[in-house]
């Protein structure tokens, strides 16, 4: 499975962490930042990581800085996503199962230790399509309307 990730400064040390588990684990994970701890704007990973994913160059996405709310709303713009701000591992199991979440955000201060746990309970949890597909197909409805206005 290929994986985008990105972060900005605030992430950047759970980033690095977790690429490299993710790595040893075999899922091909591509890096789009940021790159140093020097400060930056959240806005500009989100997007390219969201396009990356609503592309389909990627089955999903990882997006981290200081709260992750700021990673899944940016994100949440790009059409064709589905990102869910998660906490810990029912949050990203549910994420998965219920929402048919593309993208998770993180907070940096999720500790590193439980970082692996949270991010495999969103990535071996399928879609439960037939009881949550209807509120998915909701969701993309209510985009495209707003899409057709602009």
């Amino acid at each position: 499975m290929k994986i985008a990730i990105g972060s900005d400064h605030q992430g950047l040390k759970l980033k690095k962490g977790l690429k490299e588990k993710l790595e040893k684990l075999n899922y091909e994970v591509g890096d789009f930042g940021c790159f140093s701890e020097e400060s930056c704007d959240y806005p500009d990973y989100a997007v390219e990581v969201a396009e990356a994913v609503a592309e389909g160059n990627y089955e999903r996405g990882i997006l981290i800085c200081k709260t992750g709310i700021g990673m899944s709303i940016a994100a949440n713009k790009v059409p064709g996503v589905l990102a869910a701000l998660v906490c810990d591992e029912k949050m990203a199991r549910l994420a998965s199962e219920h929402n048919n979440a593309n993208i998770i955000c993180l907070g940096s201060s999720i500790d590193e230790n439980r970082i692996m746990g949270i991010v495999t309970s969103w990535l071996d949890s399928p879609f439960g399509r037939e009881r949550h597909l209807r509120r998915i197909e909701k969701i993309k409805e209510i985009e495209k309307k707003y899409l057709k206005q602009k």
